[in-house]
């Protein structure tokens, strides 16, 4: 029987617009990254890690066997960006960047950020700690910077 296997971690970077602090309260950011993850999930491309700080978001995810990285971000940001401005009034200013940054990482390189027993680690912490000492992005391939892609 024939049958298409695919195993590809996709790291994704974005910030929001203007990189504006909006998501300075620590209770909002953690509830972003929890929907975040879902979408992912409704993607067919679930979130192995998903953080970020006040301005920008980190992703790394198992890309779906026929998804698309340009489409599974602009779904993300789009589902994500609608859902902050029904959480909290106040951030009816709230967007993400129109860019975005998408790599390939190879997956011994995030089976040591997560914890013994299993739980999600902010990402945020695994990328400080890996460019502190300057060398995170040796041997990450990019996977997309424009936008483009293409499926069977």
């Amino acid at each position: 029987m024939p049958q298409s296997l695919s195993n590809i971690l996709v790291h994704i970077i974005f910030s929001t617009k203007e990189r504006f602090p909006f998501l300075k309260d620590p209770a909002v950011r953690a509830q972003l990254h929890s929907y975040m993850a879902g979408i992912l999930i409704d993607e067919n491309c679930p979130g192995l890690l998903v953080g970020g700080a006040h301005d920008h978001t980190h992703i790394l995810s198992q890309l779906g066997r026929t998804s698309c990285v340009a489409d599974l971000v602009k779904n993300t940001k789009r589902s994500s960006s609608i859902w902050v401005k029904d959480l909290d009034p106040s951030l009816h200013q709230f967007g993400w960047q129109k860019g975005y940054g998408a790599f390939r990482s190879g997956s011994r390189r995030w089976s040591r950020s997560k914890t013994t027993s299993g739980v999600r680690i902010d990402i945020i912490d695994a990328f400080r700690s890996k460019t502190s000492s300057g060398n995170f992005f040796a041997g990450i391939k990019s996977i997309s910077m424009n936008g483009a892609c293409r499926t069977n």
